[in-house]
């Protein structure tokens, strides 16, 4: 698949360096042409003779090395690599990318370069959240550097958190995706939702629950890369808002059913990953409700307006996405839930499991479509779930459109 593709992988000094092997394995395996350049410090963990061995081609280390016939080794490299891929990169390496320091071959490497640079962060927890490392991976996302979420699991010294090394299948995969970029979207419209809503008790307080719209936000960013026109109708969140997405804000369920109407005519395909509050508060007061010296309050609730439902009862031939976040007999439920609402794909997660709940940046879900196909997807990083949600949406609108 990547035969004639030239990438350059770089390994920083992190405890993940041993993982590149295998990423090195999965890009040769996919027929990639793949040169090796180390941190003096990568070499502390794993000696250059194995990637020597797995690439078939000297590794680079030194800025100083022996040039390569007709020029410099950072500048040749530069010249032939189609594809840099930093993985893993460690938040020294990112804060020199970040402020565009050339003081090795690894960091000269990849000011020089004008193809693609891809990197996949691995480090302690507290070093990923600190806010100069989350500066510099923000500072390097808005020069359209490509970055890898890390995912939770085991780290070394024996803890457990944010920072372990995307898995190698999505490190590969994405490496894939920009060497050869998927346009099987090209010339769809999409409506995707996300986040939650919020319904007014009075001025001061609401009703809301936990969504982030991570997932959404992730399923709107892929399917722009896939060549779709992407509409994000979007309850309110911390997210940065994706370049090329038309994103419409909302808060409450009915103003999420209103933009969703006005844009769903142009729509080839809805996905409602949007947490729509199912109740609000049937008299929302016009001033602050004060605590009154009581011991407690009756709140009365009425429903709000079935947007998914209503999609789905007028859908044409569009195809319609549902999820379903359930804490019990999540099959049961889903595809309750997919016939009910006639949908053709629902895609449910178990938010009691470890990583695939709410605000999240994993997911793990189970699709279930109209056909009775059961599509389980593990826990994954929310861009690499997106992915396989997209490929089912690409199959969908393929199978309509020959059916037409």
């Amino acid at each position: 698949m990547l035969k004639g593709k030239a990438v350059v992988l770089g390994v920083t000094g992190g405890i993940a360096a041993y993982k590149a092997a295998e990423i090195l394995r999965g890009l040769k395996k996919n027929g990639a042409d793949v040169a090796v350049v180390m941190t003096a410090n990568a070499g502390r963990f794993v000696a250059p003779l194995t990637f020597e061995a797995l690439s078939g081609r000297p590794v680079s280390v030194d800025l100083f090395d022996p040039p390569a016939p007709g020029g410099m080794e950072h500048l040749t490299l530069a010249k032939w690599a189609d594809l840099v891929l930093i993985a893993p990169a460690t938040a020294n390496t990112i804060a020199k990318l970040a402020a565009g320091l050339a003081d090795d071959l690894m960091s000269t490497l990849a000011l020089a370069t004008t193809a693609p640079l891809l990197i996949a962060p691995a480090m302690n927890t507290r070093m990923i959240r600190h806010p100069a490392t989350e500066a510099n991976l923000a500072a390097l996302a808005g020069r359209g550097v490509h970055i890898i979420k890390p995912e939770t699991g085991a780290l070394a010294e024996e803890e457990e958190g944010y920072g372990r090394l995307a898995s190698t299948e999505s490190i590969v995969r994405r490496a894939s995706e920009l060497l050869l970029p998927r346009h099987d979207l090209a010339g769809r419209r999409l409506l995707v939702t996300a986040g939650p809503t919020r319904e007014a008790l009075d001025p001061v307080r609401y009703i809301s629950n936990r969504s982030s719209g991570k997932m959404g936000f992730a399923i709107a960013v892929r399917a722009l890369s896939r060549g779709a026109a992407v509409t994000l109708v979007h309850g309110p969140v911390s997210l940065e808002i994706p370049a090329g997405v038309h994103a419409v804000a909302v808060l409450s369920a009915g103003e999420m059913q209103a933009a969703v109407k006005e844009h769903l005519e142009a729509s080839d395909a809805v996905i409602m990953t949007a947490a729509v509050a199912d109740f609000r508060p049937a008299d929302p007061r016009p001033g602050k409700i004060k605590k009154g010296g009581t011991d407690g309050m009756v709140l009365e609730m009425e429903a709000t307006p079935d947007i998914l439902g209503g999609i789905g009862r007028n859908k044409g031939r569009r195809i319609v996405v549902g999820f379903a976040a359930e804490t019990s007999d999540l099959e049961k439920n889903a595809r309750k839930k997919l016939a009910e609402k006639n949908l053709d794909l629902i895609v449910a997660n178990d938010v009691t499991v470890p990583g695939a709940g709410f605000e999240s940046d994993t997911n793990q879900v189970e699709m279930f479509t109209r056909t009775g196909r059961r599509i389980p997807v593990p826990l994954l990083p929310k861009e690499e779930v997106a992915e396989r949600i997209l490929d089912q949406v690409a199959s969908l609108l393929e199978q309509a459109e020959e059916g037409a």
